[in-house]
């Protein structure tokens, strides 16, 4: 049929002139929605890279303050008189432990500033300045070495939280008196302190190795830190190998049939599922169930397994399938087992995904707060857990419970542990990628 049948001018009819101009029209908008859409990715990268900025710097600039404490400098004398008044120590040593020791630094920094022993009110005030944690801080000094009792020294001891907080200029001074938390008298001495430095801010080592404290100059991460890393050995002993062996059964060897189909929705399904379902889950099974003690490692661990399963098998499978069937066979061509194929041929060249969507999976874990909240991993823990079965927070657990906190100190402290977090998950995802990069082969 020709082109008038269908109502169009013949080609002859159309100009020549006219057709590259029409080609060159076609071509400049092609390159016109190219430029366009390389912009739209362009602008959406450039929003979500404003908004991580955003989030850093607000969480940065409150937090780095929390990696520096006020400390205070003052000459302690060991008095016998009030360590150990009777000498009974020899018999009893745990009269060491409940001595008068916030009176020695009473006393210390009472005569530091020149205040008159009878002048009940500033002392009053000049005790405020210094933590109520100078009590473990003296009775440790003492229980590690007698010989100080009967002698003098340099301590530096925590400032109080609302000390620290003043001098990092969190409080507005300006106000008058009876609006703020810290007297004018007090601020003539921290001034004085500091013109004789005895009053600074060092590295705060007590936000790693503290515990739970509901004074915020000594609360700290490290109890926090031991329940999460009891928690990831949990899930990396016990995720791993049952994730690699239920993804090398669904791909390698289970048949294909409505039963494995099912199996893989629901684990599609499964890593899909809100994670404060998990902890629903491990409430009803391995507290109230099997009898688990609340708030332990344990149960923690056990909760982010399951979590985690669907994670490191769907990532498993993908490594798996990633392998070329042409490896597969030539280990049969050459003799293999379907066995020894899977463990000596495709396991080896599929382990760096594997070890990739394990890594993600435990930073995953590491974050999760809400399955913990529900198995009771929010209690006041401020000792160390020496076993999985003790009693034991986790490090996100720990910024919710300081998020909730009223002092102003613990907004700091808050932010603080939120950069670690940040920097743990950072240290783990930048290992995956490093694995992938370092182990992986190209086809």
């Amino acid at each position: 049929m020709s082109d008038a049948t269908f109502g169009r001018p013949p080609a002859a009819a159309v100009p020549t002139a006219a057709r590259p101009a029409r080609r060159d029209i076609g071509i400049k908008r092609r390159y016109a929605a190219e430029r366009r859409f390389k912009l739209y990715g362009l602008a959406a990268i450039s929003i979500g890279m404003i908004f991580l900025a955003m989030l850093l710097w607000s969480v940065v600039g409150k937090g780095y303050t929390a990696f520096f404490q006020t400390q205070i400098r003052v000459p302690v004398t060991f008095s016998q008189s009030v360590i150990d008044p009777r000498n009974t120590a020899g018999k009893d040593p745990s009269v060491l432990r409940i001595a008068n020791y916030p009176k020695l630094v009473q006393d210390a920094i009472a005569a530091k500033l020149g205040i008159d022993p009878a002048n009940r009110a500033d002392i009053r005030l000049a005790n405020e300045l210094v933590s109520q944690s100078v009590r473990t801080q003296l009775a440790g000094m003492v229980l590690d070495d007698l010989s100080v009792i009967g002698t003098t020294q340099d301590i530096w001891v925590y400032a109080n939280s609302t000390v620290d907080s003043a001098v990092k200029g969190q409080f507005d001074l300006s106000i008058p008196e009876d609006r703020r938390p810290i007297k004018d008298r007090q601020l003539e001495w921290i001034r004085q302190l500091e013109a004789s430095g005895d009053l600074e801010q060092r590295f705060n080592t007590g936000l790693f190795t503290f515990g739970a404290s509901s004074r915020a100059e000594t609360a700290g991460l490290g109890v926090a830190a031991i329940g999460s890393l009891y928690m990831m050995g949990i899930v990396l002993l016990l995720a791993l190998p049952i994730g690699v062996a239920a993804s090398i059964y669904l791909e390698e060897f289970a048949p294909k049939n409505k039963l494995t189909d099912l199996i893989e929705v629901n684990i599609n399904n499964l890593a899909a599922v809100p994670s404060i379902v998990y902890g629903l889950l491990g409430l009803a099974v391995f507290i109230n169930w099997f009898g688990l003690p609340r708030s332990a490692a344990l149960v923690g661990g056990l909760v982010l397994t399951l979590m985690t399963l669907p994670t490191i098998i769907i990532a498993t499978r993908a490594a798996l399938k990633a392998v070329p069937p042409s490896i597969r066979a030539a280990a049969l061509g050459l003799g293999a087992s379907k066995t020894q194929m899977v463990f000596q041929h495709v396991l080896p060249l599929a382990m760096p995904g594997i070890l990739t969507g394990t890594i993600i999976g435990l930073a995953h874990a590491l974050g999760e707060t809400a399955p913990l909240l529900l198995i009771g991993m929010v209690a006041f823990v401020a000792n160390y857990p020496a076993t999985p079965m003790d009693p034991a927070t986790a490090l996100p657990v720990q910024i919710y419970m300081w998020a909730n906190e009223a002092e102003r100190a613990f907004v700091e402290r808050t932010s603080g542990a939120i950069i670690v977090l940040l920097l743990f998950l950072a240290v783990m995802n930048i290992t995956a990628i490093i694995l992938r990069r370092r182990f992986e082969r190209r086809w």
